[in-house]
């Protein structure tokens, strides 16, 4: 008779009241407890997993154990864990000399990446103007460069134009219309 089967007899005289084999609670409660969760003695799933593996996989020469290059592992390490395109984006952002030019750059910022555009802040209005004409030959060079950043488009900003709300010779009021007339 297995132990699984002792079990069930055990339960059920516990059950029943008595039976032909009278038990103590503690006793019914270990065999039933042993019969829902399985026996202890049984192997575990990790013990399981251990013995399905490959003889001399854990020795130290053994076969998949020879060191990587450092490179070759982080990029593994970005592509798994989906980083591709941000870290695409830092570069790009860090490499705005290289891609643009280093007199342009000067003159230019580029401030940040949102849904696919790429914003530059520029100088002046001309340096904003310039940038847009060179806008196909930027946008080549960023997707050849950096493709996992994906830039769909660029935008160029000039400088803010003045608010004359705030200010030393700021008025309350509607403004420069009430002086007039």
């Amino acid at each position: 008779m297995t132990a699984e089967e002792n079990a069930a007899r055990a339960d059920g005289a516990a059950r029943n009241g008595g039976g032909e084999e009278e038990q103590s609670e503690s006793r019914s409660v270990y065999l039933r407890f042993r019969r829902v969760f399985g026996d202890g003695m049984s192997r575990s799933s990790d013990a399981r997993k251990r013995a399905k593996r490959e003889p001399g996989s854990s020795s130290p020469f053994g076969r998949g154990r020879d060191p990587e290059e450092l490179g070759s592992v982080f990029d593994s390490l970005t592509n798994r864990m989906g980083w591709n395109s941000p870290l695409a984006r830092s570069e790009l952002l860090a490499s705005w000399t290289e891609i643009a030019g280093a007199e342009t750059a000067e003159h230019s910022t580029p401030v940040g990446i949102e849904e696919g555009v790429l914003t530059v802040k520029c100088d002046s209005t001309a340096w904003a103007t310039q940038l847009r004409l060179m806008r196909v030959q930027l946008m080549t060079s960023i997707a050849t460069r950096y493709p996992d950043a994906g830039i769909q488009t660029l935008r160029f900003e000039g400088p803010g134009a003045p608010s004359w709300k705030r200010g030393p010779r700021s008025i309350p009021g509607r403004g420069p219309r009430d002086t007039y007339g």
